[in-house]
């Protein structure tokens, strides 16, 4: 968590909202991203998208089995779908996101739907208060 933070900081340093994630395979890591919507003008380009999109350049499939995905918040619908098409084993996150969060705190779609064809293990609140500090951090030098 502490390499998807320091990603996260890399997206801060670009002026991008600073969530940071990265996919680990085999206690390799495979793929990194940051959230990039901005600097790609891109409104799929958030930090989970963006490692998934390197995993799979790295490797040579879209399909991540086995893989963790790190990310210092809690995935939003679009980000925990493209986990499911990718499927990664297991996802692991630091803040939660009571206003997009789709693992328990808007949507509880990860691991409880069922609705799936594939399901993986979630685990939350990984660093949580170090990766919230660092988002409010950001947007109060907004405010």
């Amino acid at each position: 968590m502490e390499r998807a933070i320091a990603l996260a900081q890399q997206a801060e340093a670009e002026g991008e909202v600073p969530v940071g994630a990265l996919i680990v395979q085999d206690g390799e890591v495979i793929g990194e991203g940051w959230n990039r919507p901005i600097g790609e003008n891109d409104p799929t380009a958030h930090a989970e998208i963006m490692a998934l999109r390197d995993a799979g350049q790295r490797v040579g499939n879209y399909r991540l089995s086995g893989a963790t995905l790190y990310v210092t918040l809690e995935p939003c619908v679009m980000c925990a779908g493209a986990m499911v098409h990718a499927r990664i084993a297991r996802l692991v996150f630091g803040a939660r996101d009571p206003k997009a969060g789709a693992v328990g705190s808007m949507f509880d779609l990860l691991p409880a739907d069922g609705r799936f064809n594939h399901g993986f293990d979630c685990i939350g609140g990984v660093l949580g208060e170090e990766c919230g500090e660092l988002l409010k951090a950001f947007f109060r030098g907004r405010r």
